[in-house]
């Protein structure tokens, strides 16, 4: 969860917030209504910090085991194939 305060809340109650930084809650603090400060909790890697604020989410199933995959034949070779994407460069 992310919670966005104004630098006089910050000043006025820190300890709490802080604690609460601390339990693992990401706070951005605005000064004239502009994000000046991310306060994060120390142990979070920058993935744990991506999936609190959203800015990923976890995948919805396992990955794709592609040994799974069932493979094709064409009569084009790979070469051709890789040719014609490259077109007039």
């Amino acid at each position: 969860m992310m919670t966005t305060i104004p630098h006089r809340e910050l000043r006025n109650n820190s300890s709490k917030i802080l604690e609460r930084v601390k339990n693992g809650e990401i706070i951005d603090v605005t000064n004239n209504g502009e994000i000046a400060a991310t306060l994060i909790p120390p142990s979070s890697s920058p993935f744990e910090r991506l999936l609190q604020s959203g800015g990923i989410r976890p995948a919805a199933e396992s990955p794709v085991d592609f040994r799974l995959v069932p493979r094709i034949k064409s009569e084009i070779s790979t070469s051709d194939m890789l040719e014609d994407l490259r077109g007039d460069r």
